[in-house]
């Protein structure tokens, strides 16, 4: 298996107004994924002209997507700013992107990990994942791929498939961690369950050096994890 370079998630909760405030965000994010973007926009600039960091959120996706607008990095970048000034955890993992891209702001990873950070201290799965793929590559940090498993595991939890599949390569290649096949199994079959076919794969791979009990086991405490991922009752502890 390659040494892998880890890839970010690139991705494009919350201020509480009124029981109307939410009714019309869901009624805007309708409208803009059935395409009437017009609605969609009038709506989300009343609310975010109102302060509702969701809306500010979603109206920041509108630029960055150029859906019914010009698209338009640094308006996307204003708003994510505005609403992570009001915490809002996914306009954190947002801007971060921006950052780390350097669209809409000058390219600062450094601020991108600073904002990853923020998100994950409010269990942001996907920043969770982007700060353990910065960790793995270095890119913004000093590299440490056992930082980078600790922020996959945090997302792993989280049932984020990418993440689970990053930990069963690490596993794989030992990187940060001891080699150990039966880690490496656990961790595609559980990203397989997710639907995650390039773990389906790698999954196939570990089965060709492993034992039929061997696997017999290991697919055993995948089942028993994933359980518990499903259930949101799984907290890594470093030992599986």
């Amino acid at each position: 298996m390659i040494k892998p370079n880890f890839k970010s998630l690139l991705l494009a909760s919350t201020l509480i107004l009124s029981p109307l405030a939410n009714a019309s965000l869901e009624d805007a994010q309708l409208a803009a994924n059935e395409g009437r973007f017009e609605e969609a926009l009038h709506e989300f600039n009343y609310l975010a002209d109102r302060g509702y960091a969701p809306a500010m959120y979603e109206l920041a996706k509108m630029y960055e997507g150029g859906f019914g607008v010009q698209r338009d990095y640094r308006k996307a970048a204003e708003l994510y700013e505005k609403a992570v000034k009001k915490v809002h955890a996914d306009s954190m993992f947002a801007l971060g992107v921006l950052y780390q891209e350097g669209k809409g702001v000058k390219l600062d990873k450094e601020k991108a990990i600073s904002l990853y950070e923020m998100a994950s201290q409010k269990n942001h799965p996907a920043a969770q994942f982007n700060l353990g793929v910065m960790y793995a590559n270095g890119e913004g940090v000093i590299q440490d791929y056992r930082t980078a498993l600790s922020w996959y595991q945090k997302a792993a939890a989280n049932n984020f498939t990418l993440a689970q599949f990053n930990m069963a390569l690490m596993y794989y290649e030992g990187l940060g961690v001891p080699k150990n096949l039966e880690k490496s199994y656990i961790w595609n079959t559980i990203a397989e369950y997710n639907g995650n076919m390039d773990a389906s794969h790698s999954r196939k791979l570990d089965e060709r050096n492993m034992m039929p009990a061997e696997i017999e086991a290991a697919k055993e405490k995948a089942d028993a994890i994933y359980a518990k991922i499903q259930a949101g009752l799984y907290a890594p502890d470093g030992r599986l």
